[in-house]
Order: structure tokens, then C-alpha cells, then sequence
């Protein structure tokens, strides 16, 4: 995900750092012994965020989001780069750079089994 991060430059460049930001803080794990219930790149999360009210997303990479209007969040968006790591009635607070607050909620995660 850095590398999304990192190539990912557009005039968000905010949310980016929050995004590596948050992979600094992280702590890698192999898929088969995370719970099921963690958001990760690929989860299907509904959460509710301060800023956008409630919403269900698939947690996707920015190639991977069709437009504005999909239901697919980039892991670069503030949204995105907050959720990950969180598990139900976990939620993340923060100030944006324009100093307005906000914050997610997960309210419930869905993800495929991995394959080994």
C-alpha cells in the first residue's frame, strides 16, 4: 500500500500522508491470522463517518475506483486510510487539514477467505 501511497500524487496529497501516516503506525500480520473482521484492502466495510453519514464501500486500491459515485473507496482517500486496521463499534478520530474534525465508525466488515 505504500506504493499506492506514493504514486498516488494528486492534488489530495493531504490524504496521502495521512495514508502513510497510518501504514507507519501499522503492524503487518499474515492474512491467515488476522480476524476476519479487520479492515484490509478488499474488505467490504459499512461505516459512518461524521463528514458523510453512513455508507458501504469496498476498500480498493485508486486504480480500482470507477468514479466518485462508486461504491469503492481508494485505501488513499482520509476515509480509507482511516478505516483500515479497524474492527466493528472500533472507530478513528482525527482533524483534516482544513482543522474540521472528523471521524469513522465501523459498523460491520465482510471479507473473502484467503487462499493458501
Amino acid at each position: 500500500m505504500t506504493t499506492a501511497a506514493l504514486t498516488d500524487v494528486t492534488n489530495e496529497a493531504d490524504h496521502v500522508d495521512f495514508l502513510l501516516y497510518e501504514l507507519d503506525r501499522a503492524m503487518i500480520v499474515d492474512d491467515d491470522i488476522l480476524p476476519t473482521d479487520v479492515v484490509r484492502l478488499g474488505s467490504v466495510v459499512r461505516y459512518r463517518a461524521a463528514s458523510a453519514g453512513e455508507r458501504t464501500i469496498k476498500l480498493v486500491l485508486p486504480r480500482e475506483v470507477d468514479d466518485a459515485r462508486s461504491y469503492r473507496l481508494s485505501v488513499t482517500s482520509m476515509h480509507g486510510a482511516a478505516l483500515l486496521g479497524l474492527r466493528p463499534k472500533q472507530s478513528l478520530s482525527w482533524i483534516g487539514p482544513t482543522g474540521q474534525a472528523d471521524s469513522v465508525e465501523v459498523l460491520q466488515v465482510a471479507n473473502s477467505r484467503v487462499r493458501a
